[in-house]
């Protein structure tokens, strides 16, 4: 079922509502120069692999796929470099094999890349002591809008950010297409995906050798099917993937968002999968203004004070024909508040009938500060909540269908705890996020196997 174009709404209707979160510029006109600069470049993606990743999350909700979205908190301009995208590219494929080989189910991969360049805050405006003096500056928002230096001058937004931005993502873009169809990421050749320092890392000795059997069973199993003549291979053995970021800079997102021929509707080809954050889903704002109106698959964070209904207004609002596909409601409770905020929502959402995937984001409700002032992360906790997820579902005949994880694959030390040992004195040492902590490498590896033996036990499959 398609949903039809809603009435009395255009990519820029969303402009006569408050618009929670959205930059305010000094100069009208050099915004309305950047935002015409954008409205004419190519778009970054395709209606057609949008309208694929739609099809692939029913599947996902129908219990024959799992997702798996990952990628940096804030992505930085600067990180645009062949290391730093392979690298993050690599540990998204590596978890992703972990996974298909133990649900026996192909992943759908989705990376928080080559768009996730814009940050909501928790306040407007920033204080630090500088030189012995109190110094207030406007909040870093991501490289979209501002730069991360505590200076008047990085701080100040720039409206032909946003035209940086694109032009790295679609770089990144490039350059990620450019891996795959060269065969990075052929199954017949998973050996090869290995990080560098992955031999020198602390990661455990038990897991780096489950990691080696497995690959090499995977790339056995490919050479029996060869041998036996299966015309499946290739199919099975080509890696897709897909882009997302969060849709927070309105400006951005609907001067991409266009009509294509020979299909209805609009689409926003900034990404394959923009999603709504926690602080702008507010049902009468801006964001779901806009949102309401694209036909590409639609995220929604759920914090554990939303009210059901509430929960239903949004759906109601962003999919009103109830097209399978179009809606991830991705939880991001925090392990303590999970078991009271969860089931009521599943139920109050199975009991209207709502067609949606349901994903786990353990890492956003599980934030805590330090003696010191450094924002973390615990493992253990971002590992419980998706425990206490899954357990959730299954008890009420629901389905847990992925996990969205702030990760890189670089040997960062922003989380606590995992088998790797990061200690609060270890916080210092290679902290480099300018936002949020995130998993390393060691630590998401270990969570994939985790993720993979709770998948691995099997679960019932709830009735259609």
């Amino acid at each position: 079922m398609h949903s039809i174009e809603p009435t009395s709404w255009s990519p820029d209707s969303w402009k006569r509502l408050l618009a929670a979160q959205q930059t305010v510029y000094p100069d009208r006109d050099v915004v309305a120069s950047a935002v015409a600069k954008l409205s004419s470049l190519p778009p970054l993606v395709t209606s057609w692999e949008i309208e694929r990743l739609k099809s692939l999350v029913a599947d996902a909700q129908r219990g024959e796929r799992f997702v798996l979205q990952g990628g940096d908190c804030a992505e930085a301009i600067a990180d645009c470099t062949p290391d730093a995208i392979t690298s993050r590219l690599k540990i998204l494929l590596q978890m992703s094999m972990v996974l298909v080989h133990a649900s026996k189910k192909p992943v759908v991969r989705v990376g928080r890349f080559a768009g996730q360049y814009a940050k909501p805050r928790s306040s407007s405006t920033e204080t630090r002591t500088v030189n012995g003096q109190s110094v207030t500056l406007p909040s870093y928002y991501g490289d979209l809008v501002n730069r991360a230096e505590f200076t008047e001058e990085s701080r100040r937004p720039d409206p032909y950010r946003m035209v940086e931005g694109y032009q790295h993502a679609a770089m990144t873009l490039n350059f990620i297409r450019s891996l795959l169809e060269g065969g990075f990421a052929d199954l017949h050749h998973p050996e090869y995906w290995d990080l560098g320092f992955m031999r020198h890392a602390a990661l455990p000795e038990d897991l780096r050798a489950e990691y080696q059997r497995m690959t090499d069973r995977l790339a056995d199993g490919l050479r029996f099917m060869e041998a036996i003549g299966e015309r499946r291979v290739d199919e099975l053995s080509r890696m897709e993937f897909f882009t997302s970021h969060e849709g927070l800079n309105l400006l951005y997102e609907s001067a991409q968002t266009r009509r294509v021929p020979r299909r209805a509707g609009h689409y926003n080809l900034t990404t394959h999968l923009p999603w709504i954050g926690e602080r702008t889903r507010a049902a009468d704002g801006a964001h779901i203004e806009y949102f309401r109106g694209i036909r590409n698959p639609v995220g929604i964070k759920v914090g554990a004070g939303i009210a059901p209904e509430e929960l239903l207004r949004l759906l109601d609002t962003l999919n009103p024909s109830n097209e399978a596909g179009k809606i991830i409601l991705i939880a991001r409770m925090g392990a303590k508040k999970i078991s009271g905020a969860l089931p009521g929502l599943v139920e109050v959402v199975q009991r209207a009938g709502k067609i949606v995937l349901w994903m786990c984001d353990p890492m956003h409700g599980n934030g805590v500060t330090t003696a010191g002032g450094i924002k973390t992360r615990l493992f253990e906790d971002v590992l419980r909540e998706i425990e206490t997820s899954w357990d959730i579902h299954h008890a009420l005949g629901s389905r847990l269908g992925g996990v969205h994880i702030e990760l890189t694959g670089d040997d960062v030390t922003e989380c606590l705890g995992g088998a790797s040992g990061v200690t609060e004195q270890d916080l210092t040492r290679n902290y480099s996020s300018a936002c949020d902590p995130r998993l390393n490498y060691d630590q998401s590896m270990e969570l994939a196997f985790s993720i993979a033996r709770r998948m691995a036990k099997g679960s019932a499959a709830p009735a259609e």
